[in-house]
């Protein structure tokens, strides 16, 4: 799952990066309006932290740019301001929650939790398709009702497809979804194609109804 954190302070914004990196997200930042804009005009997120205070512009700014774009990612304000106008404003624009400086890292990770799942398969705690089940916050992943080891990245990747069953995925996409914005500039894509061999093999190998399937030229889906 990638997160972009969208905040000037630096020393506050490394803090959310060193944190959630260690939560297993992949985690990207901005540290101004106009670094923000580009990112989230072309990349995609699971959950966007947005300072509503920014060098160079506003963050709700940002909202109603995401809204006329018709660009849905979902959004959790960060900001010091704390007033009932700015949270109203906030959440008429889109964002999906407002949390209050200063806060707690633990309930703020539970916010980012809540804001996925609200945003993936209708809130469900229990990601289920075919005879297999993956459950995001414990990071497992059953078939049949056993479970099958996956590391890190082999999660992270099929946790992408788990959410989007039968739907084709460019190979940039998974890229920049799994190991962040960029990646997708590297010279050639062979790490990708490696990951999901593995996460291939060990589906057959616990007799999963279900497979990754390669479409030539373009990517990957899960049928």
């Amino acid at each position: 799952m990638k997160i972009l954190i969208i905040e000037d302070e630096e020393a506050l914004r490394q803090n959310l990066e060193e944190f959630l990196t260690a939560e297993q997200f992949v985690v990207e930042s901005a540290p101004d309006y106009d670094a923000a804009l580009d990112k989230v005009m072309n990349y995609d997120y699971d959950c966007i932290l947005l300072d509503i205070m920014l060098p160079g512009g506003n963050g709700l700014d940002l909202l109603r740019s995401l809204k006329e774009a018709h660009k849905k990612q979902p959004v959790l304000i960060l900001s010091a301001k704390d007033s009932v106008e700015d949270k109203v404003l906030g959440l008429e624009i889109g964002a999906d929650d407002y949390l209050a400086k200063p806060y707690h890292l633990s309930e703020l990770l539970a916010r980012i939790k809540s804001i996925i799942r609200r945003n993936s398969r209708d809130g469900e705690q229990l990601i289920t398709y075919k005879n297999v089940s993956l459950n995001p916050d414990s990071r497992q992943v059953y078939v049949n009702g056993q479970e099958i080891v996956l590391n890190r990245k082999e999660f992270d990747l099929f946790y992408y497809f788990m959410i989007r069953p039968n739907k084709l995925m460019e190979k940039t996409t998974l890229v920049e979804s799994v190991w962040g914005d960029h990646s997708d500039q590297a010279d050639n894509l062979d790490f990708l194609y490696s990951q999901i061999k593995n996460v291939r093999k060990k589906l057959k190998e616990a007799d999963a109804q279900m497979d990754i399937q390669a479409v030539y030229g373009v990517g990957y889906k899960l049928v």
